[in-house]
């Protein structure tokens, strides 16, 4: 763990920082007040960054790797909610505003390595800046509706069309995705998403 301005990539995750979705296009007087609050971290791949139920709250946004938001229920099975690469983030910032525990777990799927800083700490840096908070907020209610529509899609679409959904919505991390991961973010056995990307001649 480090900070940007000591970290031997720093000019490049600064440049990849930039290319964010949500940092991109900021003020140099936003980027002189969020820099010192990163911090620069790897993860492995299968490390837990944030526990469904728990109270500690991050920003997180990636610089190079893949992560999933999942729900797990008693039984310990589980749902993936969403798949983020590079130039995406994820969050906890609706169950900070809701004064509640976050209600998934957010998994490293391959190494990472993101920037991130405390909520407590983002949530400053927004009512600082206004512009980013607006855009920020957006791609929040986005990212809900994105998840809303991939569970509703679990229940209308056969598992062609499901696959066939996740190509268009998701060209850039086709082949990244072990197929395990895929194959239960999808809802299908990976024997069945083997079969459909060899019929479809997919890799």
């Amino acid at each position: 763990m480090s900070s940007i301005a000591t970290h031997p990539l720093r000019n490049t995750i600064r440049l990849e920082l930039k290319n964010n979705l949500i940092l991109g296009g900021m003020s140099q007087e936003a980027w002189d007040d969020l820099e010192p609050r990163l911090e620069i971290v790897e993860y492995r791949k299968g490390d837990l960054l944030v526990h469904q139920g728990g109270h500690q709250m991050e920003q997180f946004f990636i610089l190079e790797g893949i992560l999933k938001r999942v729900v797990s229920n008693a039984e310990g099975k589980e749902m993936i909610l969403r798949f983020a690469a590079e130039s995406d983030m994820d969050t906890s910032y609706a169950a900070w505003r809701l004064k509640t525990p976050v209600p998934y777990s957010i998994v490293a799927v391959t190494k990472v390595r993101m920037a991130k800083l405390s909520m407590q700490s983002w949530v400053e840096f927004l009512d600082r800046h206004p512009d980013v908070k607006a855009r920020f907020e957006y791609e929040v209610m986005h990212l809900m509706s994105e998840v809303m529509a991939h569970t509703i899609t679990l229940h209308l679409l056969d598992a062609p069309g499901r696959l066939a959904r996740f190509q268009r919505k998701h060209r850039h991390l086709i082949g990244r995705i072990p197929n395990k991961e895929l194959a239960s973010y999808l809802n299908l056995t990976p024997e069945t998403l083997s079969r459909l990307k060899q019929k479809h001649s997919i890799a």
